[in-house]
């Protein structure tokens, strides 16, 4: 599983604080914490900087890129902040996060993806917004994003798909389609594009005590389908268990069977059953549930579990 770490965000409070005194030493000692953890690439979301980006960019890509040597996730709404950091990375590919199939975006993120030799990321999201359907999402793959590439002669290998996690707090039945989408993206086209979702999306909104079960439970199901890509939080240890389990197919232990029984079910387009789980184990039986919340079965409420 190639790991975008998520975790230089701006919605956090100890980011925003460190962002306000320029303090570069947090930000260098979070990214080598995050490669150390097994990111891959580490992701830079410091939000649009629609005043002070010309200055912002470039300090925190040489800051980070002083300390680690993985590729950068630039992660902005704002394109001239993505070409300020993109002028200052030295090391490796970057990756622009993100362009959409909205019409200025699509036009114009690509082709700085193009100039500076980058990956782009792509969400299936159009003017009219996140569709919900996977039929739609691939839709907007096909018709709209890979097109544009191929128009200007962008390397297949460079594209990322993301089709759009959303919340299973208010959102939870369109949960099923994501995996859908995620099933179908990859015989879409030939050669398949890169796919990487957010995982945490899933459990935004949700209890923070509740949030690394959705995610991981999640995750077992998107790899089911042949997930091989995400922005995700590096320091979950039971998250990289999960990873670590499914992709050796270790069953040795009764929550990498579970894991494993978990992914394989959604490979096979089955949903997981009863009897795949020891609901004697409290573990085990809150796994349960919260496939039944991710599947769409079971409302879903901030008090799931002690239904």
């Amino acid at each position: 599983m190639y790991i975008i770490g998520e975790n230089i965000h701006i919605i956090s409070e100890k980011v925003k604080e460190a962002l306000t005194n320029r303090d570069s030493e947090f930000f260098m000692d979070l990214a080598v914490k995050q490669v150390e953890a097994g990111a891959s690439a580490v992701d830079i979301n410091l939000g649009p900087r629609k005043k002070d980006w010309a200055e912002v960019f470039p300090w925190i890509v040489s800051a980070v890129e002083s300390v680690v040597d993985v590729p950068l996730s630039i992660d902005t709404t704002n394109v001239d902040g993505m070409e300020a950091a993109l002028k200052t990375i030295k090391k490796n590919q970057p990756i622009l996060n993100s362009t959409s199939a909205e019409p200025d975006r699509l036009e114009r993120i690509p082709m700085l993806a193009k100039k500076y030799g980058a990956k782009v990321i792509a969400l299936t999201m159009a003017a009219e917004g996140i569709p919900v359907g996977a039929d739609e999402r691939v839709n907007i793959a096909v018709e709209k994003l890979i097109p544009r590439m191929m128009e200007i002669d962008f390397p297949m290998s460079d594209l990322i798909i993301d089709p759009l996690v959303l919340t299973t707090s208010g959102c939870q039945q369109y949960c099923p389609q994501l995996i859908e989408t995620v099933r179908t993206l990859q015989y879409a086209w030939d050669p398949a594009p890169l796919i990487s979702v957010g995982l945490s999306n899933v459990s935004n909104a949700v209890p923070n005590e509740n949030r690394p079960l959705i995610n991981r439970v999640y995750l077992a199901m998107l790899m089911g389908v042949g997930l091989q890509m995400m922005i995700a939080n590096p320091f979950d240890n039971e998250q990289n268990d999960v990873i670590r389990w499914i992709e050796t197919k270790d069953t040795s232990n009764s929550l990498g069977l579970v894991y494993n029984k978990i992914a394989e079910r959604t490979s096979a387009s089955e949903e997981p059953q009863p009897e795949d789980f020891n609901m004697s184990d409290p573990e085990q039986a809150a796994i349960w549930k919260t496939t039944q919340i991710l599947l769409n079965k079971v409302i879903y409420a901030d008090g799931y579990l002690n239904q």
